[in-house]
C-alpha cells in the first residue's frame, strides 16, 4: 500500500494539472454558445481569419460583403435550419453559402450561413449542418 500513495499521487497531481490547463486556455462561451453545436464566437476582419476557416472562405465572405457575384446557383438561398441547430429566428433569416474543397468537383459540405439582412451573424459548419462555429466580421 506505502508504493501505490506516491503513484496514486502523481496520478491525482497529473489529472489536476490537466483540468487546470483546459479551465485556463478555453475561452468562455458567450450568447452565440449557448445552443447545442454552436462554438464560441471569433472575429474575423479583412487580414485575419479565425483559425478554424479554411482560406478559401476569405472569398466567399468578400463576396457576401459585396452582394456577390456567387459560382453556385444555391449561394445566398434562405437556409431553413431544418434541424434546429442555431438559435431559432425567423423564415428568412438565415442564408446559406458554399466555401469550395480543393479537389471536388461538387459543393462539399463546407458552408457559411450568415443570420440578418445584412449579415449581423455569421456560422461555419464543415460537416453539412450537423455542427456549427460562430464568428463575427468586422466592418
Amino acid at each position: 500500500m506505502r508504493a501505490l500513495k506516491p503513484v496514486l499521487l502523481l496520478v491525482v497531481l497529473a489529472v489536476a494539472a490537466f483540468l487546470w490547463g483546459r479551465h485556463t486556455s478555453e475561452p468562455t462561451p458567450g450568447p452565440a454558445a449557448t445552443a447545442p453545436g454552436i462554438s464560441t464566437p471569433r472575429t474575423a476582419d479583412a487580414g485575419t481569419l479565425p483559425s478554424f476557416l479554411p482560406p478559401e472562405a476569405a472569398d466567399i465572405l468578400r463576396r457576401i460583403a459585396s452582394g456577390g457575384p456567387f459560382e453556385h446557383r444555391q449561394d445566398g438561398v434562405v437556409f431553413q435550419n431544418r434541424e434546429g441547430r442555431l438559435p431559432a429566428k425567423p423564415e428568412g433569416y438565415y442564408h446559406e453559402y458554399t466555401v469550395d474543397t480543393p479537389g471536388l468537383d461538387y459543393r462539399g459540405a463546407r458552408r457559411i450561413i450568415t443570420g440578418g439582412t445584412p449579415p449581423q451573424i455569421y456560422y461555419y459548419t464543415d460537416d453539412h449542418y450537423r455542427t456549427f462555429r460562430s464568428f463575427e466580421v468586422s466592418r
